[in-house]
């Protein structure tokens, strides 16, 4: 019997396929590739083939692509995580906030409570919005929140918490109602342009603003080029590490090419704790 895990990992290249967001056009051209680079047309069709995707038709456009790139990530980690309670207990929410983010998410969840009030401020103050810019504005795609704990449940072994002490802590129920924020994740199904400076952009603002401990910042993408993939992901301070949909599937799509550059740039992304594979990102947030 698969684990679930192994299970999860296949419904979602499953669900990539069947709505298309992982496809291979009419030209030979599988969705996730850079079509005037070489490299990168025949990494991503070895991928695409290898996972079963459709021959024929029209790619979705870039922002449908994008947010179903971003559903399926979530009801990935939604499907797994979770289940996960014996490395990481808890009362877990995972939320794809999509088409809604023009609402202010991440101020509804602890550390981050307090840029709800600033956001206010700003609107009211053409000034104040001069100064700051948009360093609060902060919209991942993806929130992982925990929600704090009944005190009976904290004491259920033995007792640990009362009335007298703790009453600042924000895991304790009887101290605040909010859910905590412990991951954030950006869904990146290509990396064009400056994508990934604005993923390094919003990582750096959810550090600068937290009130309390960083959650975990995490990049999932379809990205199928190292060289692109390594502008993201090399060096530190930011984010935490960066997630391919298909690493596996992308390491021996890389060897296909005989592209000695591209092999040693993904070689050096995974052995230095940069790049690794969705299946690995429901056993990363259990640390």
């Amino acid at each position: 019997m698969k684990a679930l895990l192994t299970v999860a990992r296949s419904r979602f290249h499953a669900n990539l396929v069947t709505y298309k967001t992982l496809m291979i056009d009419s030209h030979g051209v599988a969705s996730n590739a850079d079509s005037s680079q070489n490299t990168s047309r025949d990494i991503a069709l070895y991928i695409a083939n290898t996972l079963g995707a459709q021959t024929g038709g029209v790619k979705l456009a870039g922002q449908k692509a994008g947010r179903q790139f971003e559903a399926d990530v979530c009801e990935f980690i939604r499907d797994t995580f979770p289940h996960f309670t014996t490395l990481r207990p808890g009362n877990w929410s995972v939320e794809n906030v999509g088409d809604s983010r023009a609402e202010y998410h991440l101020a509804h969840f602890e550390p981050y409570t307090h840029l709800d009030e600033l956001a206010r401020a700003i609107e009211n103050s053409p000034t104040l919005s001069t100064v700051l810019g948009n360093s609060y504005d902060i919209s991942p795609d993806v929130f992982i929140t925990r929600a704090p704990e009944l005190d009976s449940y904290i004491n259920q072994q033995k007792n640990l918490v009362d009335e007298c002490s703790g009453r600042y802590g924000i895991i304790r129920r009887a101290n605040q109602s909010r859910p905590i924020v412990h991951a954030v994740v950006s869904c990146k199904w290509t990396l064009r342009s400056d994508r990934a400076q604005n993923a390094r952009s919003e990582a750096l603002n959810i550090i600068r603003n937290r009130k309390g401990q960083t959650p975990h910042i995490i990049v999932v993408t379809g990205e199928p080029s190292p060289s692109r993939l390594a502008s993201l992901a090399l060096g530190t301070g930011d984010i935490d590490m960066v997630y391919h949909f298909a690493l596996p599937e992308l390491i021996q799509g890389v060897q296909q090419t005989g592209n000695d550059e591209a092999i040693m740039t993904l070689e050096n992304l995974i052995s230095g704790k940069r790049l690794r594979d969705i299946a690995d990102l429901p056993l990363d947030l259990a640390i």
